[in-house]
């Protein structure tokens, strides 16, 4: 997202992310007297080709989102309903769910959408051998473990856990109770796959098949990717235009300029040079609202003088964190448009909290800071250059090069941004583990509740490229408040364990909490019903012109 980092999405922050996006132009396909309604929208060019299990950004989960329904789907505020399943049913204590599908259900090739469409789709993600980007999202399914040894694989091996009971019916068997899991079930990754994935999923990404609102029509790599309302779609989204077309940007200002000109529809950012005035531009309609996105930085966690699992890594840490004056970063270069992060989730998730126990290592402190830097420095003396790099084509530039500032003059110590020149090349600079300095992060959650924000950034079987752990974080202690957790007899029970858990995150600082971002966006004039989900995300289907 997932999702995600966020050109974070991410997500992204991850999605799954900032959304990034050539100073490219709007798309030509635009509104005609008696012809189609195609709506164009900023996007970013995808890291991966488009296949759900291995997409966890939110250039290629916009499209995603439009392509693939899955068992449950989100209404804008982030409720869950049912979509594709009929029933998802637990029993054996919450270990066991029994989940049937609707009849009728089609993938745009015009196959049937049945059990084994879900149960081969998970169980190709969570295979170790396929490298998929997802995987960690079904690490709580019985048999995971079985396909975590890539070596041993051919990658078609299922997951022991997932029974096919008939076309319609398949139960799932868990390692432990999770209330979560008839929600998680509508995130991305747990979306269905056609029989015809399995013969080239490299060329199936290319040109993917899916049982959603939408269904695709084409990608003109680095330019746009279009598509069209499926007519076979049976689902609860009801679309209002003819398609959509996510046109790819390099420069925020080039999309804000086009939203201006009326060549780009809508865009779910803005650029940080118009924050203080895009809600009284006059050429475009402006939205801002409080939104779930959540903004950091991560320092890989076995960075030397910065690891994790050291006293000096920690300090070091914290300092960093201290020495960010969070209020004025937001004030003086967004405009006041965001919220300075107190904790790890977002003020719209289930179990928020604004004052769990050490969240004062986000608070600044400028005196404290260099104490603790100094106490860092007794145990071994740093004296290398830290880098923070971000991607070039997001509008992160103005942010970091403050944060950057803030250390410099707040701590004394060598800072340096090193930005990339797009998100795809960030991203996959992220996957090979190459950046050897912080790097911005964050995340749009995929589904309503605090274990997408920790178990999925955080958890240690998220870590080492399994998942959206990009820092590769490892606490055994943490691990096992996850794992409580997930057995918590209901979701407030879960929820105070998640609080108790970010009590770790709040001192281990694996990445640096930064801000939640307002969900703020613009529609060229013309455009009609424009409005952004609980994800920040437009609400295509409804939008028309």
């Amino acid at each position: 997202m997932k999702k995600k980092a966020l050109a974070l999405a991410a997500a992204a922050l991850s999605f799954a992310m900032l959304l990034s996006g050539c100073g490219g132009s709007g798309s030509d396909a635009g509104s005609k007297s008696n012809g189609p309604v195609i709506i164009s929208s900023y996007n970013s060019e995808p890291q991966n080709p488009l296949v759900p299990g291995n997409t966890n950004e939110t250039g290629g989960g916009s499209a995603i989102d439009l392509l693939f329904s899955r068992l449950v789907s989100f209404d804008a505020k982030g409720d869950p309903s049912n979509e594709v399943a009929q029933s998802i049913t637990p029993s054996n204590g919450g270990k066991t769910y029994t989940i049937k599908i609707k009849d009728g259900w089609k993938f745009t090739d015009g196959t049937p959408v049945t059990a084994q469409s879900f149960t081969k789709a998970w169980s190709y993600t969570a295979n170790a051998k396929n490298a998929y980007l997802c995987s960690s999202f079904f690490s709580s399914i019985a048999g995971y473990d079985a396909l975590q040894d890539a070596k041993t694989l051919k990658g078609d091996e299922q997951l022991s856990g997932l029974k096919v009971v008939d076309d319609h019916t398949f139960t799932v068997d868990l390692n432990q109770p999770d209330a979560t899991f008839p929600v998680k079930v509508g995130y991305s990754g747990f979306a269905p796959l056609p029989e015809s994935f399995y013969k080239d999923p490299k060329a199936f990404g290319e040109n993917p098949v899916g049982n959603g609102p939408y269904k695709f029509k084409k990608w003109d790599h680095n330019k746009v990717i279009s598509v069209v309302k499926n007519p076979d779609y049976k689902g609860n989204v009801k679309v209002e235009n003819d398609g959509v077309d996510l046109v790819d940007y390099t420069s925020t200002d080039a999309g804000y300029a086009d939203v201006q000109g009326g060549n780009l529809d809508v865009m779910n950012t803005v650029p940080a040079a118009d924050t203080k005035t895009f809600k009284t531009d006059d050429t475009v309609q402006a939205y801002s609202k409080p939104g779930s996105v959540f903004q950091s930085f991560t320092i890989p966690s076995n960075l030397p003088h910065f690891d994790t699992t050291t006293k000096e890594g920690v300090l070091r840490r914290q300092a960093i964190s201290m020495a960010l004056d969070r209020k004025t970063l937001i004030a003086k270069v967004m405009n006041g448009i965001n919220t300075p992060a107190v904790e790890f989730t977002s003020p719209l998730t289930p179990g928020y909290s604004d004052s769990i126990p050490g969240n004062e290592n986000l608070k600044f402190n400028k005196s404290k800071a260099q104490e603790l830097w100094k106490q860092a420095d007794a145990i071994s003396k740093y004296d290398g250059t830290l880098t923070f790099s971000f991607n070039a084509d997001g509008g992160a530039k103005p942010f970091y090069d403050a944060v950057v500032n803030q250390l410099k003059n707040n701590l004394g110590i060598n800072v340096a941004t090193s930005p990339v020149p797009t998100f795809q090349e960030f991203r996959d600079a992220i996957t090979k583990r190459s950046i050897k300095g912080a790097f911005r992060t964050g995340w749009q959650p995929d589904y309503p509740s605090p274990e997408n924000y920790l178990y999925q950034l955080y958890d240690s079987a998220a870590a080492d490229g399994n998942g959206s752990n990009d820092g590769d974080y490892k606490n055994p202690k943490f691990d096992e408040l996850m794992t409580k957790a997930y057995a918590a007899p209901s979701n407030d029970a879960a929820n105070k364990i998640y609080q108790q858990s970010q009590e770790i995150l709040l001192n281990d600082l694996p990445s640096i909490p930064l801000y939640y971002m307002n969900n703020n966006g613009v529609a060229a004039k013309g455009v009609k019903n424009f409005a952004m989900n609980w994800q920040g995300v437009p609400v295509y289907a409804q939008i028309t012109k």
